[in-house]
């Protein structure tokens, strides 16, 4: 039987891949200015504008998708008998995954059979967008829903998420630093180095002087933790500096043979949280600590 996969729009993977693909994303709400716009990966919202109004100094917001919105995307599914395997952006940074499980249960006394399998991934961004890349690829390649849901569980822990930010000042705006801090660092030139721990929450882990070092930082600790790199497709994302992305691509070349690396933008609601100018590498290793 065929199943579908279900997926967030927060994962940032290009329209013609989900698209070709035939993945339903549930699309997020991003909120600037008194107004509301879908993260439809780009189908109709305006990426570059969004990303020069956020190095402007404006400030968006998301919001999580509620347990209304997953009860009627659900129940159509169930309705057509058609399983369902839904790969959740993490637990660690919205509510919507809890939603969605919510909904699940409720549709339990309501219908006998619920074939719904949600994945709470422990990704973001790109991140997500690379293991349901690889969920993507075993499904039509043939594997059942059960073989790949089993393979996002024994490998979502083994990716790895080096980021960097560009713009502390935007932390400071939407309240995740002080303003002492940001001072501080703006005066320093320090830009910050954030990795997703085990339970899915993005946490600091070191500082970089300069927005070179850090981009070095990020392609050394990608090529020191990589596992069978020929084996593997690497994903970059970037607010607004494909530049910046394409130097990284090209310095971890240089320095292990990657199948592949692709480079997309950031959606609204990742750029958001990151501000502009913000970059990341996402690949597969050892288990995070």
């Amino acid at each position: 039987m065929t199943y579908k996969i279900m997926a967030d729009s927060c994962c940032d993977l290009p329209i013609e891949f989900v698209e070709k693909h035939d993945i339903h994303i549930m699309n997020m709400i991003v909120n600037m200015g008194g107004k509301e716009y879908i993260d439809d990966l780009g189908k109709t919202f305006d990426r570059e504008a969004f990303f020069q109004k956020i190095k402007n100094g404006e400030l968006a917001t998301t919001s999580q998708i509620n347990i209304g919105t997953y009860l009627e995307v659900f129940k159509y599914y169930i309705e057509e008998n058609i399983p369902v395997l839904y790969l959740a952006f993490s637990s660690g940074l919205s509510g919507s995954y809890n939603n969605a499980l919510a909904a699940v249960e409720m549709l339990r006394e309501e219908y006998e059979t619920v074939d719904i399998t949600i994945i709470d991934t422990l990704a973001v961004c790109l991140g997500d967008g690379l293991l349901i890349y690889e969920a993507v690829k075993r499904k039509t390649a043939g594997a059942s829903l059960e073989e790949v849901a089993q393979w996002v569980e024994e490998n979502k822990t083994k990716l790895h998420s080096w980021v960097t930010v560009e713009d502390i000042k935007h932390l400071e705006r939407g309240g995740r630093i002080s303003a002492v801090s940001a001072t501080l660092g703006t005066l320093l030139n320090v830009k910050p180095i954030i990795v997703m721990n085990r339970s899915g929450k993005l946490v600091p882990f070191a500082k970089a002087r300069g927005r070179k070092k850090s981009l070095q930082f990020l392609v050394q600790k990608t090529v020191d933790g990589m596992i069978e790199p020929q084996e593997q497709t690497l994903f970059i994302g970037h607010a607004g500096v494909p530049e910046d992305a394409n130097w990284v691509k090209e310095a971890i070349h240089e320095k292990a043979a990657v199948k592949d690396i692709q480079i997309y933008p950031y959606g609204p609601t990742i750029a958001a949280h990151t501000g502009f100018g913000s970059l990341a590498v996402f690949s597969f290793g050892e288990e995070r600590k």
